[in-house]
């Protein structure tokens, strides 16, 4: 399954996962799937807040495909955004892991919506993404905001989102088990 040690460090491919202490919109009981991370930076989608809205509500510019919308994050709000399996019949994919790639040409992923070549179990989109500066993240990981882990490409990509959170909590032990119980908002406690 995951893996949660003190010594993973973040990585193309790796999870974040906000603790609770995070009560921000965006991030609040937050999972971050990592495309980027250099000294310039890091890139990366909430992979575990779904919005109540398809594809085609969003945008006008894709053929008819029945995929739900992801929020991923507090930049750029007004561009879409996505990750794939199928990064081998996707030119310019950009691979997180193996299995698993984000971006690439998106006439070829329109064209492979009207041929019925993709579904929406192979893409997942996301309106904004999770940005951080040169060495914020690392700041942040200080400061306790985030634990890192890894995962499998199948583990981002299939996993139920609502469940996530708490999935990954309790996967870590009984020191973080607790956290899987922790309440959105805790004055509804």
């Amino acid at each position: 399954m995951t893996e949660r040690r003190v010594h993973i460090k973040p990585a193309p491919g790796r999870l974040l996962i906000s603790e609770p202490s995070l009560t921000d919109f965006y991030f609040k009981q937050s999972v971050i799937l990592l495309a980027e991370h250099n000294e310039e930076g890091s890139f990366g989608l909430i992979v575990n807040k779904p919005i109540q809205a398809r594809l085609n509500e969003v945008t006008k510019d894709f053929p008819d495909f029945d995929a739900q919308i992801f929020l991923g994050g507090p930049v750029k709000t007004d561009s879409i955004f996505y990750i794939h399996t199928v990064g081998e019949f996707i030119q310019n994919s950009i691979k997180i892991m193996d299995g698993l790639y984000w971006g690439g040409d998106i006439h070829s992923i329109k064209e492979m919506m009207i041929l019925r070549q993709l579904t929406p179990k192979e893409i997942r989109f996301f309106i904004g993404y999770a940005g951080w500066g040169s060495h914020q993240l690392d700041r942040e990981l200080k400061e306790k905001s985030w634990v890192v882990s890894t995962t499998k490409a199948d583990q981002v990509i299939h996993a139920n989102p609502r469940l996530m959170w708490g999935n990954l909590m309790r996967s870590f032990g009984d020191e973080y088990a607790v956290w899987a119980n922790f309440p959105p908002d805790p004055s509804m406690n």
